[in-house]
């Protein structure tokens, strides 16, 4: 049975009650779900926060999953947003009182701090390119877009143990690369 129409069948059983078919779910779907409420809520406790509530809206609307008008992750996925747009939306609309406007600075870096930035990052580009494609997709994969080693193992087709040892011995690559880059620019 393939992942998606194990993420059905799941899906089924917790519209039916099945505490332990909505463990499951959790376990297999949990990582990408706090991943998309991490993106768009940028904030750790707020994307758990936001997590649980997906979860238990899962639990109470499993009936209402229809696997003729979206996959299962599509469906966990839409309802991760919704949630984090709500979440979005309260925040906006709490009124700003003038002690808290007062408080209020540019979150973006200064030209100095921007230019310093935009710097480290070509580095770390540079640094990037000195890792074999697999190693440079992998570590890419699990620290832009949240992969977990797992996740990454199945989608490069390795075993987990070479996958964990590829990103440690790639980081290691990495902060020599950068330190020496750093001292000798």
């Amino acid at each position: 049975m393939d992942d998606a129409a194990e993420l059905t069948e799941l899906m089924r059983a917790c519209a039916g009650g099945d505490r332990g078919a909505f463990a499951t779910l959790y376990r297999r779907t949990s990582d990408k779900l706090f991943g998309v409420c991490l993106r768009m809520l940028r904030e750790r406790g707020e994307a758990e926060d936001a997590l649980q509530d997906v979860y238990t809206n899962v639990w109470r609307r499993a009936a209402s999953f229809d696997p003729a008008r979206a996959a299962a992750m599509t469906w966990l996925i839409t309802l991760a947003r919704n949630q984090c747009i709500d979440r979005l939306r309260r925040h906006r609309e709490e009124p700003l009182d003038d002690a808290a406007a007062q408080n209020i600075v540019d979150p973006d870096p200064d030209p100095p701090a921007r230019s310093e930035a935009s710097e480290e990052r070509q580095r770390l580009e540079r640094c990037l390119g000195t890792l074999a494609d697999q190693q440079r997709q992998a570590v890419r994969a699990a620290f832009f877009s949240g992969a977990t080693y797992n996740q990454l193992a199945d989608r490069l087709g390795v075993p987990l143990a070479t996958m964990k040892s590829w990103i440690r011995r790639s980081l290691v690559r990495l902060r020599s690369c950068m330190e020496q880059t750093e001292a000798n620019p």
